[in-house]
């Protein structure tokens, strides 16, 4: 078997091998005496078929079934002979194959590209420090109150904290706008959802009252249909209610699964949420600081062949989910999030692999442990992870991840920096 290797790019590569004639014409031959010993053919006895008819007959299909065959095995071959390690499935470009003479094929590929991986020991990571204080666990039960609120209908003018429910139509130069009518719509007064134009011409209004107003919407609005322009707005209020927050009593804390000890349970209980969500917030920080120092550290040329398989599967992701992908708005945000992906996976390949990092069972169990904790029935979720091969790579891929940012903190300067709860865990949501 002779190889030949052509460089046509950075990672491209076009391999021509070359089989000799005989290999292929013993294994052809092989296959079809064999064949006469088995077929059956209208006429003859069984074994007793002549070699001639059986070629007339399968040899063009024996024949191509040997040449797939010797191209797949050849190239496994050719592949380890040389050394070569595809970044993805190999094409087949071209095969010509003449019966008497040698089998030639040439096959393209993308290879991976060698990571260089450079030092960390100037690296500094800032690492946030916050206690969740007794405000904060204080924030967070009205947040809880405020979204058990009752609504009670008022026969008076609107005011902030008030919700109406209305009709409204809007208009540019007398033209409807497109999407710019709808009924029975809920709107909150100095909820920060509404533009303040509009809410304004809101307050003051009561239950059946008929207004119509023109909002300026700004040139940098996110909606282009009226960014910069005037709409004509008409208005009919439905209806005004007031809310009333419920009492923070053993009642509101029976309606949060908290059964025994009444309000002062409820706030160890919230405090513990916190703390989790707050450690969570901390630990995203400083793998984000881990994960750009990794990639701005060591620059890597990513093969376009997985480029296109990380695009695909992000938008199968979005598509799953019903949402879009985070964080991404269009093509391009989805190839760079892609290559960003792509690019740390082989850095973070190569730096385990180099460093000699293995997964954790322990921490493999306590995360799959922690994933059934949300399930009614935790011991059967964690069977099912453990018994689901894709399922449980998933969760050693997250691990071992893990494992890295904790390998690069430990040989890293870390300073920490002062933070509070709401920063952190706002922040992180976003």
């Amino acid at each position: 078997m002779q190889v030949s290797i052509e460089t046509t790019g950075e990672l491209q590569r076009r391999l021509t091998v070359e089989v000799p004639a005989e290999q292929v014409e013993q294994e052809v031959a092989t296959r079809l005496h064999s064949l006469a010993q088995r077929v059956r053919i209208d006429g003859f006895r069984p074994g007793k078929v002549p070699l001639k008819v059986v070629v007339q007959r399968y040899g063009d299909k024996v024949r191509d079934e040997v040449t797939d065959e010797v191209v797949q095995r050849s190239l496994g071959d050719a592949l380890r002979q040389e050394n070569l390690h595809p970044a993805g499935g190999p094409r087949i470009e071209s095969r010509e194959v003449i019966p008497g003479a040698s089998l030639r094929f040439t096959v393209v590929l993308e290879i991976f590209p060698d990571v260089q991986l450079a030092s960390l020991d100037d690296l500094t990571l800032e690492c946030p420090t916050a206690q969740v204080t007794d405000q904060d666990v204080d924030e967070l039960l009205e947040t809880l109150r405020r979204q058990r609120r009752a609504w009670e209908p008022v026969q008076r003018a609107a005011c902030d904290g008030d919700r109406l429910v209305i009709d409204y139509q809007g208009t540019i130069d007398g033209a409807p706008l497109p999407g710019g009518s709808a009924e029975s719509v809920s709107a909150e007064l100095g909820s920060g959802r509404l533009l303040d134009a509009f809410e304004e011409q809101l307050r003051g209004l009561k239950p059946g009252d008929r207004a119509a107003f023109d909002v300026s919407y700004p040139a940098e609005h996110p909606k282009a249909e009226v960014a910069g322009k005037t709409v004509h707005y008409t208005i009919l209020v439905h209806s005004v209610s007031e809310s009333h927050m419920p009492a923070l009593d053993e009642d509101f804390a029976r309606g949060f699964g908290v059964t025994e000890g009444g309000v002062d349970a409820l706030r160890i209980e919230v405090r513990a949420n916190m703390e989790r969500e707050l450690a969570r917030a901390i630990r995203g920080r400083l793998k984000d600081q881990v994960m750009s120092a990794l990639l701005a550290r060591n620059p890597v040329t990513v093969p376009d062949t997985l480029m296109r398989e990380e695009v695909e599967r992000l938008q199968a992701q979005a598509a799953e989910s019903g949402d879009s992908t985070k964080g991404v708005s269009g093509p391009e945000d989805l190839e760079s999030a892609a290559r960003r992906r792509v690019g740390l996976g082989l850095i973070i390949a190569e730096l385990v692999r180099v460093n000699g990092i293995a997964v954790d069972p322990v921490r493999v169990r306590a995360a799959v442990e922690g994933i059934a904790a949300s399930y009614e029935n935790p011991d059967e979720v964690v069977q099912w992870y453990y018994g689901d091969r894709g399922l449980l790579s998933g969760v050693e891929s997250m691990v071992l991840e893990d494992q890295v940012v904790d390998w690069v903190a430990e040989r890293a300067g870390v300073r920490e920096v002062p933070g509070t709860f709401r920063e952190l865990t706002h922040s992180a949501a976003e």
